[in-house]
């Protein structure tokens, strides 16, 4: 049985070790400076005794990290990662048990990260010479947009330097919550010289378009009031904060396309919009006021339910944490649009998200907000929210565009939400049990399966029928 994330102990030896020797400690210098002995900071870098909550606060004092920097969240990201990439049927190995991937990224995270990069660089390969034996262009190495969620989701879609900037921002602008485009219309054009033109409704498909030789900004007549300051906080992050989202983009090692700065630059400018439009201070109040109800936030601050929720999985300051959010925007045929998170969960990079994830259910119920207790097969919980959203639709011909949102979080946090009022969280028959995806889902009972279990050997016999899509054979035989 999976383990509880209640019932793990801190096994950190990695981190600790990198920690203490790039502050040029030994073992005993570095017990001296904890105040522990040497033979206690042997076996916790022998991963033989786990970190207690005193030596953690005293790690943090000393090496001057957040005591975030030893949650398991990165390491399960990367054991999942790792997971993915032996799964893969070109390893023509034996899945290993889920314990023996854990430990590997947990005690040999820069091999295990090796190896990931290794994987992601056959799929590429493969890619481009199935395009090539096709007699196509060959394809640019690496999706920019996957790359640029990929950067997010290594930033936990935090960026403390874009929060604080905005908030000061809207400070010096004396920005209202639901009445912001006017004065930042005003500011754009005493400070850049930036008139805003409203498009004509029948010549251009774009939301926003700046003319920088003219100093002409056209937004489109159909944006609402809040999608109107939104367009504007973009515009205002481009014309004046470029040197530092410049700065964030350099951080990206893995931004390998020549697109890919591009598309990053452009998603720190929404973020700080998302940013300046909802103050983090003012807006992480309001959230733990409201018990994080969307619909409330939206109304007060005067955004799309989309924009609150991709703005509530940002709220990771140090000192002021928000709920951990994970966020996510599907469309009908299960394609992953956005994907940002703050915690663990780890979206499939394959396709073919579990079909039993709430996600999928919103379409059934349109406008909707449907809730959700779900497993993973390690045993942990998450609780998710999931509503469908549309775009476009003003006229009878306009072209529209529907999707379902959906923020979810470790089930240990639920309590703080709205939502799971009245829900039993802790009735383990409550949950859903769900995957990342059929081709890595090690689940043998699930019966919308649409390919056989990972590390599972089909069992064959034309004497049996089962209700359960590919079975296979008991583990050990």
């Amino acid at each position: 049985m999976a383990r509880r994330p209640a019932d793990r102990k801190v096994y950190a030896h990695a981190k600790l070790r990198r920690l203490r020797r790039e502050h040029g400690m030994n073992q005993v210098d570095m017990a001296h400076a904890l105040g522990i002995s040497t033979s206690y900071a042997n076996q916790i870098e022998q991963s033989q005794r786990p970190l207690t909550a005193p030596v953690l606060l005293r790690i943090a004092e000393v090496f001057g990290v957040d005591a975030e920097f030893f949650s398991e969240a990165a390491e399960d990201r990367l054991a999942a990662d790792l997971r993915t990439a032996l799964a893969d049927e070109a390893c023509g190995v034996e899945l290993p048990a889920g314990e023996e991937i854990s430990e590997a990224a947990r005690d040999h995270p820069e091999v295990a990260r090796a190896l990931v990069a290794l994987h992601r660089r056959y799929r590429d390969a493969a890619e481009q010479a199935a395009v090539l034996s096709s007699g196509e262009a060959p394809p640019v190495p690496g999706e920019p947009h996957d790359e640029v969620r990929d950067f997010f989701y290594a930033h936990h879609n935090h960026f403390e330097p874009l929060d604080t900037e905005a908030e000061r921002t809207a400070a010096a602008l004396k920005l209202r919550p639901g009445r912001a485009a006017d004065p930042l219309a005003t500011h754009l054009a005493e400070r850049h010289g930036v008139r805003v033109v409203q498009a004509a409704p029948d010549r251009s498909p774009d939301a926003r378009r700046f003319d920088p030789d003219t100093g002409l900004l056209f937004l489109s007549p159909w944006l609402s009031d809040g999608q109107r300051a939104f367009q504007l906080a973009t515009q205002l992050a481009l014309l004046e904060h470029g040197p530092l989202l410049d700065q964030l983009v350099d951080t990206g090692s893995e931004l390998t396309s020549p697109q890919s700065p591009a598309l990053a630059h452009i998603g720190l400018a929404n973020y700080f919009a998302g940013a300046l439009l909802m103050p983090y201070t003012r807006f992480h109040a309001a959230a733990e006021e409201v018990g994080y109800d969307v619909e409330l936030l939206s109304a007060r601050f005067g955004v799309g339910f989309e924009t609150v929720c991709h703005r509530l999985s940002t709220l990771q300051r140090a000192g002021r944490r928000g709920v951990p959010f994970s966020f996510l925007r599907v469309d009908r045929a299960g394609n992953i649009s956005k994907r940002q998170s703050a915690t663990d969960f780890h979206f499939s990079r394959l396709g073919g998200t579990c079909p039993l994830w709430t996600v999928y259910e919103a379409f059934s119920a349109p406008g909707r907000i449907l809730t959700q207790v779900a497993e993973m097969p390690d045993g942990k919980r998450y609780f998710w929210i999931a509503r469908t959203i549309t775009r476009g639709g003003f006229g009878h011909h306009a072209p529209r565009a529907e999707f379902a949102v959906a923020l979810g979080c470790e089930l240990r946090h639920a309590h703080r939400l709205v939502y799971a009022e009245g829900i039993a969280l802790d009735d383990s028959r409550a949950a859903t049990p769900i995957g990342l995806g059929c081709r890595i889902c090690e689940r043998r009972d699930c019966a919308q399966r649409a390919r056989p279990p990972a590390g599972g050997r089909l069992a064959v016999d034309p004497d049996r029928r089962t209700y359960v899509p590919y079975p296979v054979e008991p583990r050990g035989l």
